[in-house]
């Protein structure tokens, strides 16, 4: 059945902002708070998706701009409807391939996308190459495997009818979301003064139906399997997650969601 599912869509703006946008917003401004990093600096956001990072460092980070890169044309048309700041601009481009000089800027941001990139370690090369010396390198994935609890009850969900959706999960598919790995990146990057530290965040539903209706959007991995069901092996997939979220006696779901965050300085090797 897992065969089906293959063709993940990251394109629709609204429908990503109903299924992980909202929540990626709350981990974004704790992002930038702990990079703490000083005023008037050019920032770029790379594969800025719906804005969510780029929208946090013009509120927080006082840049002289931002720069938001992403591969999708419906990413970047909803970026630039929802943020309206004259120090931003959005372009089509992708992770591997960045479209800009050499040291031209000051940071290089990756908000919850460096997983989803064909060649991370290339993606960070990338980042590392447009930042100045000594400028920061710095990114944050989900934390599939434990920590973002509304995918992970999902993925169980859908693995304990469907042996095949095991090979869909994020967990699997994605080794670099974990803080050991992330860190191992960095430093086989290159990149010195490498900082982790783990970001989480509530993620509260009224219903089950507003934590259902997501999965309905087909924006992402699990969206997309869902989606691909036939109708009565999704309503299968639907009643077994319901009985595996912690309901509250009001009918309220209380969940949280955890990413891990890794930064790291590119040297200057002129010294």
């Amino acid at each position: 059945m897992a065969q089906q599912t293959r063709q993940e869509q990251w394109s629709l703006g609204d429908a990503y902002e109903q299924y992980i946008g909202r929540w990626s917003r709350l981990v974004a401004r704790r992002f930038v708070t702990w990079l703490a990093l000083p005023s008037g600096l050019r920032w770029l956001d790379v594969g800025c998706g719906t804005g969510a990072l780029t929208q946090l460092i013009l509120d927080t980070g006082a840049p002289t701009a931002v720069l938001g890169v992403d591969p999708s044309e419906g990413f970047i048309a909803c970026a630039r409807r929802l943020v309206n700041d004259e120090r931003a601009g959005f372009q089509l481009g992708a992770a591997q391939a960045l479209p800009l000089a050499d040291a031209s800027v000051d940071v290089a941001v990756c908000g919850l996308v460096l997983n989803f990139t064909p060649d991370p370690a290339r993606a960070l090369a990338e980042m590392a190459r447009v930042v100045r010396p000594g400028g920061t390198v710095a990114a944050y994935v989900w934390d599939y495997a434990r920590g973002m609890q509304m995918i992970r009850l999902f993925w169980d969900a859908a693995a304990a009818l469907d042996r095949d959706a095991m090979a869909l999960d994020e967990a699997r598919r994605f080794p670099i979301c974990r803080r050991d790995a992330l860190r191992a990146l960095w430093e086989d990057g290159g990149l010195v003064q490498i900082e982790c530290c783990e970001v989480a965040v509530p993620t509260p539903f009224r219903s089950f139906d507003e934590l259902w209706s997501p999965f309905l959007g087909g924006q992402g991995p699990a969206p997309a399997y869902c989606t691909a069901l036939a109708e009565d092996a999704r309503t299968a997939l639907h009643d077994r997650l319901q009985a595996m979220v912690p309901l509250e006696p009001d009918g309220t779901i209380a969940l949280r969601a955890r990413a891990f965050a890794v930064l790291g300085v590119r040297p200057d090797l002129s010294n």
